[in-house]
């Protein structure tokens, strides 16, 4: 039986170090120092009675029997997260490694007349928080790195009926033997939002309201509402926006929970351009903007596409390098150009128009998958005239410099695909927001290690080719020599078969 919820649980009394506590399995463990404690239990260093070692790899955690986080989090790694699982969904996916922490056992123990629950687990490294107080903010291209680690974690908990809730840098840890794996830990909040397949409904609750850490928790759970799958993406696109930025616009009011909500919903209404008027100059927020606007698209009981989120955060689909936590993100002091700022407001300002069409043609009330497909029809019929200019004209001669084979260039622009479950920004919207703290924002040897441009992202469309100076024709005169010889093969023919026919006829007379 589950213990009873309490508002407020106690930490316990510490074990003595030495003691050996007895799993379910069977199993001993040898309790280490204590080298941390949370909210609600302790964490101790763990070593196997058979298999003595001066370097611990396991932790043990540690409550009072009747506090409940502990209790959550061993119901999720036992239904959804046991090691044999996670190894299959590995080689389903093809990952390299899932930032999930591996469980070993649980049991019971008790200590001066009480009764404690203890979880033997994967023991890992420093956590995001206290890097982020060394470091300050984290480079972009960690920022999103840590984002795609994160759904790629999501994914997994959210097909096994769960979600996480609590997502922030002091619950994302490294790898103890890797520090250059992530891994999403504290699962004392997780909840069963889909159990035996049947989604929770949605019903506001103002006793329940707020709940969560009041910084990145979602709307949702600010109404009382249980949480769903588009919580744990919310929760994520505001860590993110976090770590790049270094603070959030209600950072100020975390003790008026009310105020805390009435921002978030501000900063989800008025994307994407409350997220540029917050980023810090020189940084580019657009990737972020566009999750957030994704997450907030989605309906209350909708599965995300993941792999579309994805490629939001990473266009080119490169793999994975690892992660970079020495320097800090940005240059506060960088500015782009002027001429660089106006465009960005405008482009900023004809997609929030978009939206407003988007969402007078589809109604408040209707929030689907189907919203990607009503953007993009909306935005062929709109054409988005007057955004690609003689700047956009500079950067696609630019573009034309990395891709020397035209051909392959409008190859991979009419393979790319057209399918998507969320919204797409406009191209041109694209190009302006690329971060400027690099002279040359499409140089390799300057971009980051594995964020670089991809035209399989960018879904030009031919009117857009045709505005790129000199790569049209290029491609026209190549087609229409094709075509040339192709006529003139086929002639060439006919003409032969009627000589032959004239020498027969003579050869015969």
């Amino acid at each position: 039986m589950p213990p009873k919820r309490s508002e407020k649980y106690r930490l316990p009394v510490p074990l003595p170090e030495g003691k050996v506590l007895d799993d379910t399995e069977g199993k001993q463990w040898i309790l280490g120092k204590m080298i941390g404690s949370g909210g609600f239990g302790l964490i101790y260093l763990a070593f196997p009675i058979n298999k003595p070692d001066n370097d611990a790899r396991h932790v043990i955690k540690v409550e009072y029997q009747e506090n409940g986080p502990l209790f959550s989090e061993l119901k999720f790694y036992q239904r959804a997260a046991k090691k044999e699982y996670i190894k299959r969904w590995i080689a389903l996916k093809q990952l390299d490694y899932l930032g999930i922490p591996l469980f070993y056992g649980s049991g019971l123990t008790t200590f001066k007349g009480r009764s404690y629950r203890f979880m033997v687990m994967e023991r890992l490294g420093k956590d995001l928080q206290k890097i982020s107080d060394q470091n300050g903010t984290f480079k972009k291209s960690t920022v999103l790195h840590l984002g795609i680690r994160m759904l790629d974690v999501l994914e997994y908990i959210h097909e096994n009926e769960y979600i996480h809730g609590d997502i922030k840098a002091a619950n994302l840890l490294l790898g103890y033997k890797n520090p250059e794996q992530v891994y999403l830990a504290d699962y004392g909040l997780s909840y069963r939002y889909c159990p035996n397949g049947n989604h929770k409904e949605y019903q506001e609750n103002p006793r329940k309201g707020h709940n969560g850490t009041i910084e990145f928790t979602s709307l949702d759970a600010h109404k009382g509402v249980a949480l769903s799958r588009r919580s744990d993406l919310e929760i994520l696109g505001y860590c993110m926006l976090r770590w790049l930025c270094g603070k959030l616009p209600w950072e100020r009011n975390l003790k008026d929970p009310v105020a805390v909500q009435t921002a978030k919903t501000n900063l989800l209404d008025e994307l994407p351009e409350s997220v540029f008027k917050w980023a810090p100059s020189g940084s580019s927020c657009y990737e972020i903007a566009q999750f957030l606007a994704c997450a907030h698209s989605l309906a209350y009981d909708e599965k995300p596409d993941y792999q579309i989120l994805k490629k939001i955060l990473n266009p080119g689909g490169i793999p994975l390098g690892p992660l970079e936590f020495s320097t800090n993100g940005h240059s506060v002091n960088t500015h782009p150009p002027n001429n660089q700022k106006v465009d960005s407001q405008a482009a900023a300002k004809q997609v929030n128009q978009m939206q407003n069409r988007l969402m007078e043609k589809k109604g408040h009330s209707e929030r689907s998958s189907e919203s990607c497909a009503t953007w993009r029809q909306v935005q062929k019929e709109e054409k988005l005239v007057g955004v690609i200019d003689n700047e956009s004209a500079q950067e696609s001669s630019r573009r034309r410099q990395i891709y020397h084979e035209p051909q392959e260039f409008l190859n991979e622009v009419k393979s790319s695909p057209q399918k998507s479950s969320c919204i797409q920004l406009p191209n041109a919207f694209h190009e302006y927001h690329q971060d400027f703290t690099s002279p040359d924002i499409f140089s390799k040897s300057e971009s980051p290690y594995w964020y670089t441009y991809d035209t399989s992202t960018i879904r030009m469309s031919i009117t857009d080719l045709e505005s790129c100076r000199g790569l049209w024709p290029t491609i026209s005169q190549f087609t229409l020599s094709e075509e040339t010889k192709a006529d003139v093969y086929r002639y060439s023919l006919i003409i032969l078969f009627l000589l032959i026919l004239v020498f027969l006829t003579l050869y015969f007379l």
